[in-house]
This record gives structure tokens, C-alpha cells and sequence, in this order.
């Protein structure tokens, strides 16, 4: 087909149409193809944040309810060593391994080092099985026991002090490095929990004590000038009977979440944590981190370690290291600061010294005083020092027997006094030396001044002497009742103070250890080391007994007894002695 025709054929069809838009056939509309048109996009619904973990009010629940009768979730390495002969709980050591190649560890122990804790969880047994972390000295152990208790293993606890503890209670050490420990499967947990304290373990510095402090480090600090807060979380009674460092604020741990009002404003302040070893001292620097504290250093050691270093102590008396001394020293040449009847017949003549009848009324009645001695009971001594002369003058205490005038001489020489002695053998001794006797009662004794005594002694000695039992003989025991109980079998410690010549010339009871009193303090290893044990005290006449008994008792002896009358009541009572 030539081009020509397809012209003709274009125009022909072209002229139909039109003429079919004037008035022919309507045509068939043309198909119109419509765009696509897309479908709406689905709306997204917004992205909802997972709520930010708490930790704060955690920590505050757990703080607040760490039981005092639990230690605190510790354990003392005699604890530890009982249930490991009772009850074998699983050990976590958690120190570097350098540490446990230098210094051993507690057979049957894994190691898992404390920033990677959290990763090795499946290494543990059951949540409710006893579990006992262990560290050098109790610091990063109470991280440990904090997190898993969080994480809610319901039986951990820390060793407190540590392996430094154990090894100075001189209890077993494996040498070198225990074996890998085995995966037991991994444990139902919190994640973002687990994730916190994963992060928390995992951060700590080693380099910066693992976020502890040293004593002496910061013995430094505080000669120096820093400004350091220091925040004690004791009790009020340990507070109050081991003393502090001065300037902390005392806030105790149980209690800190309802005191956060005592902390410095300043998040950035310098805070160091002290309780009595370090252990409850990462629950609350934990603590105070999550609420936004951003330098709290936990005391490595706590008080005890600060006091064992003989570092600076508020409010508080050592009394095992005074009383050593004062035992140690006390002088043979003035009868260990005692008087015989005959030596205080003739000061009486010569230059009378102020006495004191610390005897019950009813003794003083029943069987006369010296004239010219006041009264002032025993146990109520310390609060009547307004009654007695200037601290250089010469004082006699008087009782029955020696027994309790030898507490008053300890309590007033220690208090200052330097011229107090004890009547030898008491109102007994001054009878049978037929010396006069006035009949009734003293007149009231007058106040004079109070004396400028150390507050925190003179609460000890009041204590001491107000919690003397009557009923109990105020401490002291009888020489039949002694004799009694030895036939009977019943255990005692006889420790026999006297010098080696006394020991020789007088003999002495059966089964008797002689350690003589100035000796003692360098001789303690011959002590029981049960602090419980019976020990009977045993001197010439009960005098010197009485200084040694509060010498023990300082040092954690709770059942010391003292042989009223001595060695001497003894043999005039015609009681069994060896030669």
C-alpha cells in the first residue's frame, strides 16, 4: 500500500467520526485508563520506651531490711569453718587470680573474679542453695552478695574480712589455683537487673581498690585537710562502745534510705562509707551511687580495721590495750596499790587518808565501818565523784573482803586519781586485826566539786560498776563453792596470777596455770580460746584478782570469776593444796 492510500484511508475514518459526533449512532465511549493510585501507607505506631529500671527504691527495700541477726549476710571465718564441717555451702572466690596463687585458698572453692560475676552465673548452684563469697578482705564480697541477693538468690552471704580473716584465725589454705568450675545451667533471672549489675561488677577499678579506700590512705586524706564526708552506717552501740572517727555523722545502714537528709547537696562531695568491717559499707555506697553520687569510697577494713591500725579514735577507749598496761604496771613495791589493816592503822594516826566504804548499808550495819569513811556504794560510785577529794590525794577504798574495793581502785586510777589504794582483805581483815570499829552508819557524805574526768571512761567504769550483780557475789566466788564445783568435775580455767615465790612458798590449787599478773598481757596464749570458757582467777587475797578479771573480760571473756580471798581464804579455810 502506497503511502497516497493510507492518507485517503486515515481521512476517511477521520470524517466518520466527526460525522458521528454531529447526529449519527453514538459511538462507544473510549476506555480511559485511570492512574493507580497506591494504597496508604500503614501508620507506625509510635516507639514505646521499655521503662527505665529503678534501682534506687531496690536498694533502698534491701538496705532497710539487712538483718542485724544475720550479720548482715556475713559469716566470720568460725562461722564459715563450722559449716564447712556441718553443712558445705558452695564457696565463690572472687579475687584476682595473682591474689589466690600468692595467698592460697578455702578447699572445695571456684574461682569466678568479681567483675565477671555476672557472666559466669550458670557456674552457681540453685537460687536457694547457701552460697558464701570470698574476697581479701570483705569488700568486693558484699558487691557480690548484694547483686546475687538483688537478683533474688535467697541464701549468699559474705565472708567477713575476708581471706585475710580466715588466714589470721589460722584456719586451712589450699596452696595454688582451685579448678575450673563447670557450667550447672543458667539460672531464671531478671535481665535488666542482671544487665545493671553486670555493668556495675564489670566497671570496678582494681587500680582504685575496686572503689575502696585504705585506712591509712585516708588517715592521710584527713591530715591533710580534704574534704571528705564521712558516713558512718554502725549502730548507735557500736557507735557508742568502739568509738568513731571524728566528724563522721552517724546514719545506720538499716536506716539511711529514712536519713538521706544528713548527706552533703553536693552529688559530686567526697563520701566515705565506715561500718564495722567493710562488708555492710558496699550495700550503702551502692546505694548512694544509684541516687546520683559520683565519688563514695567504702573503708577498706571499716572501724575495726582503722582501730587496728591504732589510727585516731573519737569516743572511745581501747580498753584491752589500757588495761594491759595498767595490769602490766601495776607495782609490787606498793602491794599492786593495796594497804594491809596495819598500814592503814597507821596512816589513820599519822596522816589520815580519805576513805570510801563501797559496802551495801546492810554490810555497814551488820558489822561497822572505820570512822572517818564515807559511803558510797560500789555500783554507785562513778556517779557520786563530786564526793571525793582532788584526784592527787591519797584514797582508801574499803569493802568485806578486797574484792570490790579492787574495782574502785582500777576505775578511780584510771580515771586520774593517783593516789588510791585498796584495803588488803577489806572490813574481814581490819576485824580480825582487832582494829576499832564504829557501830551504825556514816553520816551523808557532802559534795566537794566534780572532778574534770574523760567522759567516755567514766561512762565504761559506771557501767561496769552499776552492772555488778550482788547475787552473783559482784563477780566473784566463793572458796567452798570453788572446791564444790571442782569435785563435781565441772570444767574450769584456774588461772593463778601470784609472783613465782607466792606460787613456791604457799602452794597452790590443782590444776592451777601460773601466769603472774605483770606477765599477763604477754602471755595470753595460755588463756583458753573460748571466750566463753570458765575462768576462776586466783591471787593472794582476791585484790589483784580484780584487775586481771576486768583485763579478760575487756578482752571478750564472758564467764571470769574471781577467788574471793584468795590463795590465803583458801588455805585458812583448810582446802585442798599442792606444793
Amino acid at each position: 500500500m502506497t503511502k497516497k492510500h493510507n492518507f485517503i484511508v486515515a481521512f476517511v475514518l477521520l470524517l466518520s467520526l466527526v460525522l458521528s459526533a454531529c447526529g449519527g449512532a453514538p459511538a462507544e465511549a473510549p476506555v480511559v485508563e485511570q492512574p493507580a493510585v497506591e494504597a496508604p501507607a500503614p501508620v507506625e505506631e509510635p516507639v514505646v520506651a521499655a521503662p527505665a529500671l529503678e534501682m534506687a527504691p531496690l536498694f533502698a527495700d534491701f538496705i532497710a531490711g539487712m538483718p542485724a541477726e544475720q550479720k548482715f549476710y556475713s559469716v566470720t571465718a568460725a562461722d564459715l569453718n563450722l559449716l564447712l564441717a556441718e553443712d558445705q555451702p558452695f564457696l565463690v572466690d572472687v579475687r584476682q587470680a595473682s591474689e589466690i596463687e600468692a595467698n592460697g585458698y578455702i578447699a572445695g572453692a571456684i574461682h569466678i573474679e568479681i567483675r565477671e560475676l555476672m557472666k559466669n552465673l550458670d557456674k552457681l548452684p540453685a537460687k536457694d542453695q547457701k552460697i558464701v563469697v570470698i574476697c581479701a578482705s570483705g569488700h568486693r564480697g558484699g558487691y557480690a552478695m548484694v547483686a546475687l541477693r538483688m537478683l533474688g538468690y535467697t541464701d549468699v552471704s559474705n565472708l567477713n574480712g575476708g581471706m585475710n580473716a580466715w588466714k589470721k584465725a589460722e584456719l586451712p589454705v589450699v596452696e595454688g589455683m582451685p579448678e575450673a568450675a563447670v557450667s550447672v545451667g543458667a539460672p531464671d533471672l531478671d535481665p535488666a537487673i542482671l544487665a545493671y549489675f553486670d555493668n556495675y561488677l564489670s566497671n570496678l577499678d582494681p587500680a582504685a581498690g575496686f572503689g575502696s579506700v585504705k585506712n591509712d590512705a585516708l588517715n592521710v586524706e584527713l591530715a591533710e585537710g580534704k574534704d571528705v564526708f564521712l558516713l558512718d552506717i554502725r549502730r548507735q552501740a557500736e557507735w557508742d562502745s568502739a568509738g568513731y572517727i571524728d566528724g563522721a555523722v552517724l546514719a545506720p545502714l538499716n536506716d539511711l534510705p529514712a536519713s538521706l537528709d544528713k548527706l552533703p547537696a553536693d552529688k559530686d562531695a567526697a563520701i566515705v562509707v565506715i561500718c564495722a568491717s567493710g562488708h555492710r559499707g558496699t550495700a550503702a555506697q551502692m546505694y548512694l551511687q544509684e541516687l546520683g553520687y559520683t565519688n563514695v569510697r567504702n573503708l577498706n577494713g571499716g572501724m575495726g580495721g582503722w582501730v587496728g591500725a591504732k589510727l585516731p579514735v573519737a569516743g572511745w577507749v581501747d580498753w584491752p590495750a589500757t588495761l594491759a598496761e595498767f595490769v602490766a604496771s601495776m607495782p609490787a613495791e606498793q602491794k599492786f596499790y593495796s594497804v594491809t589493816p596495819a598500814d592503814l592503822n597507821e596512816m589513820l594516826a599519822e596522816n589520815a587518808p580519805f576513805l570510801v566504804d563501797a559496802r551495801q548499808a546492810s554490810e555497814i550495819e551488820a558489822n561497822g565501818y572505820i570512822e572517818g569513811a564515807i559511803h558510797v556504794e560500789i555500783r554507785e560510785l562513778m556517779k557520786n565523784l563530786d564526793k571525793l577529794p582532788a584526784k592527787d590525794q591519797k584514797i582508801v577504798v574499803v569493802c568485806a573482803s578486797g574484792h570490790r574495793g579492787g574495782y574502785a581502785m582500777v576505775a578511780l586510777r584510771l580515771l586520774g586519781y593517783t593516789e588510791v589504794f585498796n584495803l588488803n582483805g577489806g572490813m574481814n581483815a581490819w576485824k580480825k586485826a582487832e582494829f576499832s570499829v564504829v557501830e551504825g552508819m556514816p553520816e551523808a557524805a557532802a559534795s566537794i566539786g566534780a572532778p574534770d574526768v574523760d567522759a567516755i571512761r567514766l561512762a565504761y567504769f559506771d557501767n561496769y560498776l552499776s552492772s555488778l550483780d550482788p547475787a552473783a557475789g559482784f563477780g566473784s566466788v566463793k572458796n567452798d563453792v570453788l572446791n564444790s564445783e571442782l569435785i563435781e568435775g565441772k570444767q574450769i580455767f584456774l588461772l593463778d596470777i601470784r609472783r613465782q615465790a607466792e606460787w613456791d612458798e604457799n602452794g597452790y590449787i590443782a590444776g592451777a596455770v601460773l601466769v603472774p599478773l605483770n606477765d599477763l598481757p604477754a602471755n595470753l596464749d595460755q588463756l583458753p580460746a573460748e571466750k566463753d570458757a570458765a575462768i576462776v582467777i586466783i591471787c593472794a587475797s582476791g585484790h589483784r584478782g580484780t584487775a586481771a578479771q576486768m583485763y579478760l573480760q575487756a578482752l571478750g571473756y564472758t564467764n571470769v570469776r574471781n577467788l574471793n580471798g584468795g590463795m590465803g581464804g583458801w588455805i585458812a579455810a583448810e582446802l585442798p593444796v599442792e606444793n
